[in-house]
């Protein structure tokens, strides 16, 4: 039997909780009801010991961090709220992953608990992901990480990361396959109608305009591109416009938002492109003209390579009409 300790503390999501839960004590019940062991004993571990969380089930105990010396994996769920203040009401989490890490332990994150892991040094020269709204924060707060935006999840020597919300529950899919076996898990996606190929998460993703930094003259570059991202501008126009030299605007512009200008401008056009697709049922190509793009194939390509699904296959997934 695994022993699974689960991290929990103020301001934790409760679904992140919950969900996982749920699919821990199923599993745990499939397993019984077939005539085999149980395969998860969970611990719900804290600083000091809160009221319960769950309801009663007889593989689920309540424990403090001093109170786990020994454990298979640890879990940590995501958060509300900014990173920073999770990071700081919560050292003591940090300091024991870091601890059972160096025993050997097995961590997992789901979404923002990455935050928790990179903090305890355990994500430093590792594959790694967390939600799409967070990766740009974690690239620069931590550059030892090789962090992979687009996938849903990673595991690297008993390291894993997952994506974001409840592309969490993948990994805890994965994570049933890999201790238990694929039977098993394919149960377990089938009870809570968890799709067992879900791979990427770009398509998710909602670019944001990339603005947490304080370089006046490249947040106005920003307002320029985002204003005029469907006209035929150029770095080098912007470039101009900021009084820079070409070469020392890409390297500002890249240092502020972690993207070249293009890539900047590829992303506003692409971010166009899609709300265009939620919402009219306008012919793909008048779309395209629309965000700027005059070659089809020059489009489609880079509206995979961005968001991991054709413009047709976005449209079919999350047009409102």
């Amino acid at each position: 039997m695994k022993e699974i300790s689960f991290i929990i503390y103020d301001g934790v999501i409760s679904s992140n909780v919950s969900g996982v839960l749920d699919m821990l004590t199923a599993t745990n019940g499939f397993l019984l009801g077939s005539g085999k062991e149980a395969a998860f004993n969970i611990s719900l571990v804290s600083e000091q010991i809160s009221a319960p969380v769950y309801g009663p089930s007889p593989f689920i105990s309540y424990k403090t961090f001093s109170e786990v010396k020994k454990t298979d994996l640890i879990i940590a769920p995501a958060f509300y709220g900014d990173p920073e203040t999770a990071i700081n009401n919560n050292k003591a989490i940090v300091e024991w992953i870091r601890k059972m890490r160096e025993k050997g332990t097995e961590i997992a994150s789901l979404c923002l608990g990455s935050y928790f892991l990179a903090e305890a040094g355990v994500l430093s020269g590792k594959q790694c992901t967390s939600h799409w709204m967070a990766i740009e924060d974690m690239k620069k707060r931590y550059p030892q990480a090789d962090i992979l935006p687009d996938m849903v999840m990673t595991d690297q020597e008993g390291i894993y990361t997952s994506g974001g919300a409840f592309l969490s529950l993948n990994l805890v899919l994965y994570l049933i396959e890999k201790f238990c076996g694929k039977e098993v898990s394919i149960w377990t996606s089938k009870m809570f109608s968890i799709d067992i190929n879900k791979v990427k998460q770009s398509h998710f993703a909602v670019f944001q305009g990339q603005r947490r930094h304080d370089d006046e003259e490249i947040l106005k570059a920003q307002d320029f591109i985002e204003k005029n991202y469907h006209l035929q501008i150029s770095t080098e126009q912007v470039a101009d416009m900021s009084n820079m030299s070409k070469r020392n605007f890409i390297r500002r512009f890249k240092n502020a938002t972690q993207n070249t200008p293009l890539e900047y401008l590829q992303r506003v056009k692409i971010e166009s492109a899609k709300k265009a697709l939620e919402i009219s049922g306008d012919n793909i190509n008048s779309l395209m003209y629309e965000a700027g793009y005059n070659d089809v194939k020059t489009f489609r390509s880079i509206f995979k390579r961005i968001t991991g699904l054709t413009p047709q296959d976005y449209r079919k997934k999350y047009s409102r009409n």
